[in-house]
């Protein structure tokens, strides 16, 4: 007879294993079957001051128009989703106050909207205006780069509106004993704080992260580990599309980071995230697919 005493959940306790992968989810009318496929979500920067270099106030007369001309093309390039920002990120950034935000990014979602009914779109941004703004303006999913530290005011609106949330690792500085661990509990605690402003735990995706708050190293050992992002149960967006790590390791400045991004979205795949935030949706889309029908057997 077994005399170790077995351990029965609460009544009202869940079993504690996430789904795997986690259940499908429904964004502007578009099923995200995760697990099935690696997914594409292009950027349009809408600002003056992209590392990247593709900032639409930087490039054109009319940024609403080229904003207009650079979702189309995504589009037509086999973008799943569109994320729109207006606030630059990368080190050394200018921050800008919250009217002038809304102001850049209210008529660019407005006008892709328009020209695009059919693709889901998502607000990059950490402010509450902002995003209320987008989302009014026809914006599906929230895209908060500090969902580690998510301003209250965002959560509630998330939780109200019933959005996706794609909440990311971000620190203000790079210390960490163990990374990988740290970013993993982060996000939990992340998800936690979300669930309980009243977001649904089936509306929430993580994001680790990549160059923010992290060493080009650390980067690295996160990339590497990817697939231990899968523990959190939730589905997994991964942006390094031409970050600095690359620059870094291969020696490039960003308008020539393409391959290193591709190398990135095809180990991605093959660690089982869900989503690839990248600059160039075409080659990015043609890798993620290639990658999936090896690893994932989706032809």
């Amino acid at each position: 007879m077994d005399a170790t005493p077995s351990v029965q959940l609460p009544p009202d306790a869940e079993s504690g294993i996430p789904r795997h992968p986690p259940a499908p989810m429904t964004i502007h009318g578009a099923t995200f079957e995760w697990g099935r496929r690696t997914y594409v979500m292009g950027i349009i920067n809408v600002t003056p001051d992209s590392f990247s270099g593709d900032g639409v106030m930087a490039r054109a007369v009319d940024p609403i128009a080229e904003a207009v001309r650079q979702a189309e093309q995504m589009a037509a390039d086999g973008s799943d989703l569109i994320d729109i920002g207006g606030q630059s990120t990368r080190p050394g950034h200018r921050p800008i106050d919250p009217d002038e935000e809304r102001r850049r990014v209210e008529p660019v979602v407005r006008a892709v909207r328009n020209a695009l009914p059919q693709m889901p779109l998502s607000i990059d941004t950490v402010r509450a205006d902002v995003a209320r703004a987008a989302l009014d303006a026809g914006a599906d999913l929230i895209n908060d780069v500090w969902g580690v530290d998510a301003d209250a005011d965002l959560l509630r609106l998330a939780a109200e509106r019933g959005v996706p949330l794609v909440v990311m690792h971000n620190r203000s500085e790079a210390r960490y004993r163990n990374v990988v661990a740290e970013v993993v509990a982060d996000l939990t605690r992340a998800i936690d704080r979300a669930v309980d402003a009243g977001i649904a735990w089936e509306t929430l995706i993580v994001d680790p992260g990549i160059g923010f708050g992290k060493t080009p190293e650390q980067n690295l050992a996160l990339l590497h580990d990817m697939a231990t992002m899968a523990t959190l149960g939730r589905p997994v967006l991964l942006g390094a599309s031409r970050k600095s790590t690359i620059g870094k390791v291969l020696d490039l400045p960003a308008d020539q980071r393409l391959e290193g991004t591709l190398a990135t979205t095809a180990l991605a795949a093959a660690a089982g995230v869900d989503i690839v935030r990248v600059h160039d949706v075409e080659p990015n889309r043609r890798v993620a697919r290639m990658a999936d029908a090896i690893v994932r057997r989706s032809a």
